[in-house]
């Protein structure tokens, strides 16, 4: 038997809609529970700030890409892979023909794509939808300098973080923010 994350390229849209198609061919018994162990439509949060107010939201960071945990047989994996494919939407298994048996992706990678899309627990990026570049004014919202405004001095997109110049008392000091923490002016 090979347990584990497969990765089935589908039509873009039709993620969903295969994941569910996928839920009932298990349920009615066509495809083996003890084969198809979980499938999941990789999605994160998007944090979009307009006029103020933030609107988290969910997105597919994987497009045209569906998630499927498989404890494939030694015998009869052929069967259950032809099944997956001829849903209508699915055009296969990532990185093999219809004739060659689909091999997982590492344990590593499967982790990493559960952990952005917050299935397992770990360092979960939120992912924000403004953009902001060096230079730009923007406002502080929240913390301990809110209501004040100040010029970006630096943008760290992987720690999420920017470097703003405040005028305090009459002089520039600069502050570390969050990107939630501004919004532009």
């Amino acid at each position: 038997m090979a347990r584990g994350w497969y990765i089935l390229h589908t039509y873009t849209g039709y993620e969903s809609k295969i994941e569910k198609t996928i839920r009932l061919l298990v349920d009615s018994g066509e495809l083996s529970s003890d084969i198809v162990l979980d499938i999941k439509v990789p999605v994160e949060e998007v944090v979009e700030i307009k006029e103020g107010k933030k609107k988290v939201s969910t997105k597919k960071f994987l497009p045209g890409y569906i998630m499927i945990e498989l404890d494939l047989p030694d015998i009869g994996w052929k069967g259950t892979c032809s099944a997956i494919r001829r849903i209508q939407g699915v055009t296969g298994f990532v990185g093999a023909d219809p004739n060659v048996r689909p091999r997982p992706i590492s344990a590593d990678e499967a982790k990493a794509l559960l952990q952005k899309s917050g299935d397992i627990k770990g360092e979960k990026p939120t992912r924000l939808k403004q953009s902001f570049s060096v230079g730009e004014q923007v406002k502080i919202i929240e913390g301990s300098f809110a209501s004040f405004s100040g010029t970006i001095e630096e943008v760290n997109l992987e720690k999420s973080k920017l470097k703003v110049t405040v005028n305090i008392f009459g002089r520039d000091t600069p502050v570390e923010l969050g990107l939630l923490q501004v919004e532009k002016i």
